[in-house]
């Protein structure tokens, strides 16, 4: 009985990047095969190969970049020798792409019907009458309530979870064998995570087709993949079934990436985390704020939007609050209002026992000196005009506290503070790397020595070991410094071994809130079992229980 061909089949593939003389290699003696219906993922972190590896199973690798060795055959054609037309015909109708970020690949010009129903003639032909019946179908495929609707409406007028459930509906428009999913969740709050990798699993089960997985989340990978790879600088270090590389890794690489990932990690007591003393009282209180937008008024709809409803909350020096919950749980209108950058509906603002609610812009100015944000994305958070050192001393620059000398002391000080080379402050923040742009905006938070840090999703967009980096660093600042935090995150395995306190929100309400121990051990409201219950990585725990 004959062996069926592997729908991907990768021998020895070696990929090269020209630039300015140099050769970069890409991807180096890469060996691998995907066959119809299994699910496989590359995991590794940025600069790794895995979204060259992806490129060139497209066929859309740039310009620069060509297969320089071996051989990449997709459904039996040698993509190394292929025409543009061959890659063509094979993209969409053999592999469909659901890619990273929903809001850069979708047009924001379009309709989301008109934008599924390119796709659907681009693989169909023009002379398709079905196009209107079969984007609603697609719609309702990837679980998009009212599709009539949807297919109205422009992107921003989706959540993230439905922009990603769109890119789907695109991918597959032309009833592909393999889906590319070039880290489809990274932004997404875990239950919604859950809900889209559900789904891509559902509709591979249904259909028969295979699912190549790109991401940097060991937790997403060992939970849906039939097979892992593990890359690491252009070279494949592993590969297997994610049991045997989660308890037996071969690789010295793979130890380090499960030990950096909090999906694995033992939980560190509250004991093993900075403790400040009991005695002091709240840096920060919110006391039964709410907050209600008003709407454009359309017939038969509600004019007023309930973002925040009696919400309470303490914050102590010294510790961590962590604020959890989905998208539009209202984590980020609750840091705005913190923030003074909103104003409450109701309810009222305290910063050190002083109540805040009502100051104008001139008189909350001195206390921004005291709180400081960092916000989720590092590079759209500083001005790529910017060098590092004006960067990180705009704030000191804002307010006028220090020129000359002091101020060019006091950027090395901090730039050293966050464990960067001084010689970094000359550079733009183009030239550094996720990690280290993050590590400036930190950087930038600390130049006023505040007391208080609001975080903002900080490490959602960083492979884990740099996650682990800037974890490490918070902690290691909050010990020293003895700075507050209040973080906004959708990762609950981040949240479980950083925070003092945790509070869950839901539609703008608190459903839970207390020790970070209490709530992971004892989850009282159903709302916080089902966060829990879809932390990535919890398969692989249980299958070794």
């Amino acid at each position: 009985m004959s062996t069926p061909t592997p729908l991907i089949d990768v021998q020895q593939l070696a990929v090269t990047y020209a630039s300015a003389g140099q050769l970069t290699h890409a991807v180096r003696n890469v060996s691998f095969s995907v066959s119809q219906g299994e699910t496989v993922a590359i995991v590794g972190e940025s600069g790794s190969g895995k979204s060259t590896m992806a490129n060139a199973i497209l066929g859309l690798l740039p310009d620069n970049a060509k297969i320089t060795g071996g051989q990449l055959r997709v459904d039996g054609t040698d993509l190394a020798h292929a025409s543009e037309r061959q890659k063509r015909q094979l993209r969409g109708r053999v592999i469909g792409l659901v890619p990273q970020d929903p809001m850069v690949s979708l047009n924001p010009t379009l309709r989301i019907g008109q934008q599924i129903g390119e796709a659907l003639i681009l693989a169909h032909g023009r002379r398709y009458p079905s196009v209107d019946a079969d984007i609603i179908e697609l719609l309702q495929q990837v679980g998009l309530d009212n599709p009539q609707l949807r297919a109205r409406q422009y992107p921003h007028e989706l959540s993230g979870g439905m922009r990603q459930r769109v890119l789907i509906a695109i991918a597959l428009a032309g009833n592909p064998r393999l889906i590319i999913a070039d880290e489809p969740t990274s932004a997404l709050d875990v239950t919604v995570q859950r809900k889209i990798l559900d789904h891509l699993q559902q509709l591979v089960s249904e259909r028969g087709i295979s699912l190549l997985i790109i991401t940097h989340d060991l937790g997403v990978a060992s939970d849906r993949a039939d097979r892992l790879l593990v890359m690491k600088q252009g070279e494949l270090v592993e590969q297997g079934a994610p049991q045997t590389i989660l308890a037996q890794p071969q690789h010295d690489y793979t130890r380090a990436l499960l030990a950096a990932a909090p999906a694995f990690s033992q939980r560190r007591p509250l004991s093993q985390r900075p403790v400040a003393p009991d005695d002091k009282a709240p840096i920060l209180s919110l006391r039964n704020v709410g907050k209600v937008f008003d709407l454009p008024k359309i017939k038969g709809q509600d004019s007023q939007f309930t973002a925040l409803q009696g919400l309470t909350l303490n914050v102590y020096p010294g510790q961590t609050l962590a604020i959890v919950g989905e998208s539009g749980s209202g984590k980020s209108t609750a840091l705005r209002i913190a923030l003074g950058l909103e104003k409450p509906s109701s309810g009222r603002v305290l910063f050190e026992q002083q109540d805040v609610t009502d100051l104008n812009w001139r008189d909350f100015r001195p206390l921004r000196k005291r709180m400081q944000l960092v916000q989720q994305n590092p590079f759209a958070a500083l001005d790529p005009r910017f060098t590092i050192f004006d960067s990180i001393v705009e704030p000191l620059v804002s307010f006028g506290l220090l020129k000359g000398a002091a101020l060019e002391q006091a950027a090395r000080e901090l730039i050293s503070r966050v464990h960067l080379p001084v010689s970094y402050l000359d550079r733009l923040p183009r030239e550094l790397s996720g990690g280290q742009r993050q590590r400036v905006a930190i950087a930038r938070a600390l130049a006023l020595q505040p007391d208080l840090l609001l975080l903002d999703e900080p490490v959602s967009a960083l492979d884990v070991s740099v996650q682990a980096q800037i974890l490490d660093l918070l902690e290691e600042l909050q010990r020293e410094l003895g700075i507050a935090y209040v973080l906004v995150s959708h990762d609950l395995a981040v949240v479980a071994n950083v925070a003092h306190q945790v509070l869950v929100l839901k539609q703008g309400q608190v459903v839970e809130y207390g020790s970070v121990d209490t709530v992971f051990g004892e989850p009282q409201a159903q709302y916080t079992r089902e966060l829990i219950g879809a932390i990535p990585g919890r398969k692989a725990e249980r299958a070794a229980a």
